[in-house]
């Protein structure tokens, strides 16, 4: 569930902002206000000044991530575990004017995030501060806005100069949207509504929608305050009205309805309804205001795990940062919406916001694509983690981000629960149990429909002091699945979520053999990496892993057998900028997930297809170029079928059937040039076949746009994969050859990768060299429909063009 104020047609929003024949009597607007800001990037004396001279400034519109800008290096006080990019501080101004006749409305300034220690001026008067660069926060302008000829200037500072600041790229700036919000003088306040649902034994659900109401003036005595629910079809459901006196000026108002036979919330029909809030005053309409929820039920037991509308499903989730790849953290709906297509094709069905405040877009995403959510505060509170992380800011903002964080969220049915910290250090001394209690009550004080947890590290409740305060309603232990099956007795009646697992290490389409010999990079704490890739490598086998973790295939047989377990939260689902784990420089992103950070997927996202999906699969690897007569293992994960047959050539390498407890089969095969076939089946019939060739040397390049119609606004994206190609259509699957791009039409690019964890090569360029076979370019569209004509070229090889048609 989620909440706005409603919106209008774009070319009013133009007109509204350069003070023009603006409709001053249309009510609830919330407005874009990321277009035509000017930046700097290091400090300025009196940058707030309206009256500073700007004019040398760089032009942008947000959102905007400067430090995905930058070169990367060892010598950045941000170290390679914020991916080795610079921080600093940046200055953000903007100009506009407002009409007289918007004299009378009351004006609000929404930011979704900014990193970090954020200052907001208008037209020189300080609104406020921030220090966490995750949570969403607005001011009131009104006070202060001028109207008519004269402009209103908005000055933002964010300061991120303090390093090290945190375990993984924060990127900084204005790095997610921004909001104008113009309404009457009575509202619905700022996250003002909270939507409860409750079945009912007659298959029908009780509504109750809490209101809270501001009212700015006094020559108004009663409101009448309608609200409409809509199904997903926008089909009028149910309407009530209520009067109020307007007696204060913060007022509360619970509007309960009765759905029969609603539409159900799930992952896999995300049904949403929508309630429509009207409040006017004499007949006159001041405040339009709509919450977007989900109607279900959810339960997590001790002995059955969880369940959803009534039944029983595990939770197969991924922990997710919040950078974009190529695009830094500069939040792009359609970046993530395209992150959480790849996850659904795998089967994932949640997600754990590791380790903040996610972006809102993320969370709409998840209520419309159907994930479930546990939604995370803090990676620390008093304690440090890094010398300049949020511990420094912990004693005087914790309570206000906390709670700011649950009314935000609240309404978004894929929220199905609440974490206030990951791996926290007071797990370790009895102030935890205080602070603890602390942070529960602040939840549960705001939402007391949802279980609040923690992720923990420490398995002795003797010695975790978190868990000894008896506030959290799920466990959350991070790793350790040794200890899994034994939880119901060492914690009788508790429920368990594992909130972290396996921590395993890959770089696609590499392989180090023997595949069932176990790598631990490194064994211990602090140990020297020994075995380590002089490329800085890690195999795509599942045989390498972090010293507290382990492999894929073992921690998912203890989730998958154990239904006291609701699920797991896999580290990670994308590789992710910083924490390079095991690799030092020049690694400067991480080795965790079964996606890359190009979008790639590795072969280990088959393995969990194959188990999470009922779509055929059939997927095996390695690639087939390898010296003659090498001992190549050739693996196969699959689904629905009985056996699979593998084929060198023609001749047969024998035919492969899994365990009950195994995820793969495996051949050890001599290579010979040619083809390597798998044939699956299932009571003697063919389900599916696959085919790799050996390739030969490059010699042409294909490209593959995810979308090829997009739309004209600017903001929409296009992720174009390249691949390198011999003669015949076959991937080559070591080659690195430099591919240049150029673009013809209203269009541009907004970035370039390759998943490669150790390239320097900026993502800001019209160049990348592949990366095993492929990389990756990222179109943007500017405003104007038409076709955007890109050509992919390299030294030696057939060139490629496609064309991305956008459209109004």
């Amino acid at each position: 569930m989620r909440t706005r104020h409603y919106g209008l047609l774009m070319a009013i929003f133009i007109i509204f902002f350069t003070g023009c024949n603006s409709d001053s009597h249309l009510p609830g607007q919330r407005i874009s206000f990321n277009e035509d800001w000017k930046f700097h990037l290091g400090d300025i004396a009196d940058g707030q000044v309206p009256e500073l001279d700007d004019s040398g400034w760089r032009e942008l519109d947000l959102p905007h991530d400067w430090s995905i800008e930058g070169p990367f290096s060892e010598e950045h006080n941000t170290t390679i575990n914020q991916g080795a990019l610079p921080a600093g501080i940046g200055w953000y101004r903007k100009t506009f004017r407002l009409p007289e006749s918007d004299r009378n409305r009351f004006f609000y300034i929404g930011f979704d995030g900014i990193y970090r220690n954020s200052q907001v001026w208008i037209n020189g008067h300080l609104l406020g501060e921030r220090p966490s660069g995750y949570i969403s926060f607005r001011y009131d302008l009104t006070p202060y806005l001028n109207y008519g000829k004269e402009e209103n200037m908005i000055a933002v500072k964010a300061d991120n100069l303090l390093q090290p600041c945190s375990r993984w790229y924060t990127g900084s700036g204005i790095y997610r949207n921004v909001w104008i919000v113009k309404t009457g003088e009575v509202h619905v306040d700022h996250w003002g509504t909270f939507v409860r649902t409750r079945m009912d034994d007659n298959a029908g659900c009780s509504v109750d929608l809490d209101i809270n109401i501001r009212n700015r003036t006094e020559k108004y005595n009663r409101a009448s305050v309608r609200t409409t629910i809509l199904d997903h079809d926008g089909r009028k459901v149910k309407s009530l009205r209520n009067s109020i006196n307007l007696s204060d000026s913060v007022l509360s108002l619970t509007q309960s309805f009765l759905i029969d036979n609603p539409d159900l919330w799930s992952v896999e029909n995300p049904h949403l309804y929508s309630a429509l809030t009207s409040i006017s005053c004499k007949g006159t309409e001041l405040d339009r205001y709509e919450t977007l929820f989900g109607i279900r039920e959810f339960r997590f037991e001790a002995d059955s795990g969880f369940s959803l509308n009534g039944r029983h499903i595990k939770i197969n989730g991924v922990n997710m940062h919040h950078d974009l790849g190529a695009l830094g953290t500069a939040v792009n709906k359609r970046a993530i919406e395209r992150q959480l297509e790849l996850l659904k094709e795998m089967g994932c069905n949640a997600i754990r916001t590791a380790h903040n405040p996610p972006a809102p877009e993320l969370l709409d995403l998840c209520d419309e694509m159907g994930f479930l959510v546990i939604d995370e505060s803090f990676d620390m509170w008093a304690k440090r983690k890094n010398r300049y992380d949020y511990h420094i800011f912990w004693e005087d903002w914790h309570a206000k981000d906390l709670r700011d964080m649950i009314l935000r969220d609240r309404n978004h049915p894929s929220v199905i629960a609440w974490s206030i910290g990951n791996e926290i250090r007071e797990q370790f001394d009895s102030t935890g149990i205080e602070i603890t209690w602390e942070l529960v009550r602040i939840v549960k004080s705001v939402d007391d429909t949802r279980p609040v947890t923690c992720a923990l590290t420490e398995q002795d409740p003797s010695k975790n002091f978190i868990y000894q305060s008896g506030a959290l309603d799920i466990i959350g232990f991070n790793y350790k699945h040794e200890g899994y099956p034994d939880f119901p007795v060492i914690y009788p009646g508790e429920m368990l979520i594992a909130s972290e697992s396996v921590s395993g290490f890959a770089t696609r389409g590499y392989y180090d053999m023997p595949s069932d010999s176990i790598r631990i990079w490194p064994v211990k704490y602090r140990a020297p990496l020994i075995g380590a890739n002089p490329e800085h490598t890690a195999s795509s086998y599942d045989n390498v892993h972090a010293y507290w973790g382990t492999t894929h295939e073992k921690n998912y047989r203890v989730i998958k057998q154990y239904p006291h377990i609701a699920g797991m939260f896999l580290w990670s689902g994308f590789d992710y900028l910083g924490e390079p784990t095991p690799y030092d420089w020049p690694s400067r992103s991480s080795y965790f997930g079964v996606i890359d950070l190009a979008g790639f997927p590795k072969d280990l996202y088959y393995l969990y297809k194959s188990e999470w999906t009922d779509e055929p699969v059939l997927h095996i690897f390695p690639h087939w170029n390898w010296k003659e007569g090498q001992e190549v293992d050739v693996w196969a994960f699959y689904n629905n079928a009985d056996e699979v047959e593998l084929f060198l050539n023609d001749v047969s390498q024998g035919i492969r059937r899994k365990g009950d407890s195994d995820f793969h089969v495996m051949w050890r095969v001599n290579f010979a040039p040619g083809k390597i076939k798998a044939v699956s089946r299932k009571d003697g019939q063919t389900v599916l076949e696959k085919v790799i060739s050996t390739a030969g040397s490059p010699y042409q390049l294909e490209i593959i746009p995810d979308r090829d119609i997009i739309s004209a606004d600017g903001l929409d994206l296009s992720f174009l994969t390249v691949r390198i190609m011999d003669e015949y259509g076959n991937l080559v699957p070591y080659a690195n050859n430099l591919v240049r791009f150029n673009i013809q039409g209203d269009g541009s690019i907004a970035g370039v990768d390759n998943g490669y964890q150790a390239s320097l090569e900026p993502f800001k360029a019209d160049y990348r060299k592949a990366f095993n076979g492929l990389c990756l370019v990222i179109i943007r569209p500017g405003k104007a429909a038409g076709e955007i004509k890109v050509t992919a070229e390299s030294e030696g090889l057939l060139s490629e063009e496609t064309v991305i048609r956008t459209r109004n």
